[in-house]
């Protein structure tokens, strides 16, 4: 196991910041996140018509904005006025999609870890993962524990690979599949991230002699998450971090 999964101490990421609390995919949520004791924050990474990467999970603008349409059809400039926030809560209005660039430079200054899930819209896998990845790279101390390269795009992880081949990549699925030893090896996938509801006892008993770390989405309930990280799990996504690791202490 490589240095950089070890550190998943405490085995909690937070699921695009701390979206319980606050608007998901946003620098409050970032923040709050690493206020709640969380080390790894988890996000989604997308590319605008004019080639920003942005951190939005949607295809569409419509849930977490007043925006309507797609993201791959809207400049940077455009999803710059939209509020990203109120659909929340009314004390979040105003909050703006961020830049990718945004929050690499406040991970790394507050020393936090990150997992990029690259979730490119129709026909934009490779665009997204070079032009998101090369952005990270000129932020990311190379002294730095790279960050975690997720998608459930096998282009977005083959690209990836080529890239910064030394950067974990982790599989995500959220249905399952018999090919995913193959998959792995094909584009060097160092983590399997699967939907919790796919590990049931009986196919962790027969994931864990493949010794391949595992990471379970999206996991709030605490007696769910301690089965599961007593049961070969490596870390579980959460939707609120803070209150997970305090349950699991």
């Amino acid at each position: 196991m490589s240095r950089t999964l070890d550190l998943f101490v405490p085995p909690i990421i937070a699921h695009r910041g701390a979206r319980l609390r606050a608007p998901e995919n946003t620098m409050t949520a970032f923040h709050a996140a690493r206020e709640d004791g969380a080390v790894w924050i988890e996000t989604d990474v997308k590319l605008t018509q004019d080639g920003v990467p942005v951190l939005i999970h949607d295809e569409t603008l419509e849930r977490t904005t007043d925006g309507v349409g797609n993201i791959a059809d809207k400049t940077w400039a455009e999803l710059q006025t939209l509020d990203a926030g109120a659909w929340f809560g009314a004390e979040f209005a105003g909050m703006r999609i961020p830049a990718l660039t945004e929050f690499v430079a406040f991970a790394r200054d507050a020393g936090l870890r990150m997992n990029l899930e690259i979730k490119p819209c129709a026909g934009r896998a490779r665009a997204t993962t070079m032009v998101a990845l090369i952005e990270v790279a000129k932020i990311w101390p190379e002294s730095a524990p790279p960050p975690l390269i997720s998608s459930f795009d096998i282009e977005a992880l083959a690209v990836a690979a080529q890239l910064h081949p030394a950067w974990p990549r982790g599989l995500l699925l959220d249905e399952w599949r018999d090919d995913w030893v193959e998959i792995m090896g094909q584009v060097g996938a160092t983590t399997l991230n699967l939907d919790e509801e796919l590990l049931t006892a009986e196919r962790l008993e027969a994931l864990r002699p493949m010794q391949i770390p595992l990471l379970a989405y999206t996991v709030n309930d605490a007696d769910r998450a301690r089965f599961l990280l007593a049961n070969g799990v490596h870390a579980v996504f959460s939707d609120d971090a803070g209150a997970l690791i305090k349950a699991i202490r």
